[in-house]
């Protein structure tokens, strides 16, 4: 058999045992549900079977996986990414660093590091995008539409991102604050 083919076999094989394990699910219950003989399923999982299509499209829709996701090679458990690989910008004095290495429709979780004094202009945001904001160290005041929130560590405020607002560090230390936003849907 080609190298190749025999990758595909591989990682079929690594897949299929994967998901059945992460379901806590025995071979011949798995089969059972996928509608195949025990013995193709402990096949699949050696490595020895050459399924076919109709094979592989029942252990696919029975793991609720695509097809591709069979043979490709398997996903590693985690992913370690270096703070020097995250995206950081500087706004004023603020450095703002994005913690979401993968985009994640919808969603942006930052962390916004404030020297004493500084300020930061937010941005408003789409109507009905929600924004979360925590203080993690230090203190932080939001002004929201006319509002002011003083947030000391641990404290959150939840507001409407579609409005005016600013982040600002009253204190003599560093601050830490998160930022959680939730972007509205967009028509279609």
């Amino acid at each position: 058999m080609p190298a190749p083919a025999l990758a595909v076999t591989a990682h079929l094989a690594d897949n299929v045992r994967t998901m059945r394990e992460a379901r806590g699910l025995s071979q011949q219950q798995i089969a059972a549900q996928a509608g195949i003989p025990r013995a193709t399923w402990t096949n699949l999982e050696s490595g020895g079977a050459n399924p076919t299509l109709a094979v592989l499209v029942r252990v696919a829709d029975t793991l609720q996986v695509r097809l591709d996701e069979l043979l490709a090679a398997p996903r590693q458990p985690g992913r370690h990414v270096p703070v020097s690989a995250l995206p950081t910008r500087t706004r004023g004095q603020v450095t703002v660093r994005k913690l979401l290495p993968d985009p994640v429709a919808g969603l942006e979780v930052e962390r916004l590091t404030l020297p004493p004094g500084a300020r930061m202009g937010g941005i408003p945001h789409t109507p009905g995008t929600r924004e979360y904001l925590t203080c993690e160290r230090g203190t932080v005041e939001l002004a929201v539409d006319g509002a002011l929130y003083r947030l000391a560590a641990g404290d959150v405020v939840v507001f409407r991102g579609d409005q005016r607002h600013g982040y600002h560090n009253p204190g003599r230390v560093e601050a830490i604050a998160f930022s959680v936003i939730a972007f509205a849907p967009t028509a279609a």
